[in-house]
């Protein structure tokens, strides 16, 4: 048992620096792009001012969630900040571009990434130690731990499995992604990672799959971090920032799979 609970600890706070790293990652990539970067927003309204200036802030604001999650200062607080920037300015504002374009098309891929950060803050939130009551009211969802986790299931659960279906629908682009150097046939890869990935998003959504799902999720996403995206960061701006949001994935896998592990452990 005590075993089980060091190794669940160590996944979460491995995983939890993986998405700190990302967090600044991706801030500065706002600062270097000008744009809301993280959950891939839509592009700011030309006929509204100030997009660099919020892409500036945000990007400021990012970073610093990212250091707290670091040295552990209001780590907690940042990460749930974070989820409502994400959600209100990415997730929200996919929704109506989502009603205009074809089912799982390109558009629904970046909506993905916008519930999986925006869930994926909220059980980053959940894995730091609450000091203090445990909430009351309205509140209460902000210190639930177990609500919080399942956000965070749902969150990379359903992206995963939209990833996984998206490796059949373009199955070209996603070979060549594929280093050459690599064993094996690159079509066959990319339908054996579809299926792995929505395995792993179906995975997520049972307790009693969860931390398996997370755990084996983390783990493939984390080996494509290094053998896919690492080689990829300069090869255009989407792979930029594609980087982060696989270092991203991997690290919210880890900590779902330490948080599920320790409620069962007790």
């Amino acid at each position: 048992m005590r075993s089980a609970t060091v190794t669940a600890f160590d996944r979460t706070r491995i995983g939890r620096t993986f998405f700190a790293v990302s967090l600044v990652g991706l801030g500065l990539e706002h600062l270097l792009f000008t744009a809301f970067v993280a959950g891939r927003a839509p592009a700011w309204p030309t006929s509204v001012p100030g997009g660099p200036a919020w892409a500036y802030v945000s990007g400021f604001f990012i970073v610093v969630s990212g250091v707290a999650l670091i040295v552990g200062k209001r780590a907690r607080e940042s990460a749930l900040l974070l989820a409502v920037l994400i959600a209100s300015w990415a997730l929200l504002r996919h929704i109506p571009v989502l009603a205009g374009e074809p089912f799982l098309s390109g558009a629904w891929t970046r909506a993905g990434k916008a519930l999986m950060l925006t869930g994926g803050a909220l059980a980053i939130a959940a894995s730091v130690p609450l000091a203090g009551s445990s909430g009351r009211g309205p509140l209460v969802m902000l210190t639930n731990r177990r609500a919080l986790t399942i956000a965070g299931r749902f969150g990379l659960g359903v992206f995963l499995a939209i990833s996984g279906i998206q490796h059949f629908m373009f199955t070209s682009f996603v070979a060549m992604l594929i280093p050459s150097w690599f064993p094996g046939n690159a079509t066959a890869w990319a339908y054996f990672a579809g299926v792995a990935l929505v395995c792993g998003g179906v995975g997520m959504m049972f307790p009693f799959t969860a931390r398996l799902a997370a755990l084996l999720s983390g783990l493939m996403v984390f080996s494509w971090f290094w053998i896919v995206h690492v080689p990829r960061t300069f090869v255009s701006v989407s792979d930029g920032i594609a980087v982060f949001e696989a270092l991203a994935v991997s690290g919210i896998a880890f900590v779902l799979s330490g948080q599920v592990s320790r409620r069962r452990c007790g």
